[in-house]
């Protein structure tokens, strides 16, 4: 709970900063996961680039969440959700958890062979 309290003051003061890196983080993981759970690569053949190309990608779209999933019918249901049963404090969180499913999907979905 420590870092998510540091994570939460450092978005009170450095709203920008943290949501661009957070973005990018996001789409960064949202790769790793899809490279190595979904697909299987492995690290010897993990694509760095790939990672690095999601990041700067992820980083472009700071307004995130809603930017790239909103046209999706699973972001609508998931805010319903987020909206009447998480408390307030949780919410951010719960975005966060579902855009890192997303990602991997989207990275998955644009590399595919």
């Amino acid at each position: 709970m420590a870092l998510w309290r540091a994570y939460q003051r450092a978005l009170t003061v450095h709203p920008w900063k943290v949501q661009f890196l957070t973005a990018g983080s996001l789409m960064g993981l949202g790769d790793i996961i899809s490279q190595q759970l979904v697909e299987r690569r492995g690290l010897r053949e993990h694509q760095t680039g790939r990672t690095l190309t999601m990041v700067s990608v992820g980083c472009g779209f700071v307004d995130y969440p809603d930017a790239l999933i909103t046209n999706y019918y699973l972001w609508p249901a998931v805010q319903l959700a987020n909206f009447y049963l998480v408390p307030l404090h949780y919410r951010l969180a719960v975005v966060q958890c579902v855009a890192v499913l997303w990602n991997s999907y989207l990275s998955w979905k644009a590399h595919r062979l």
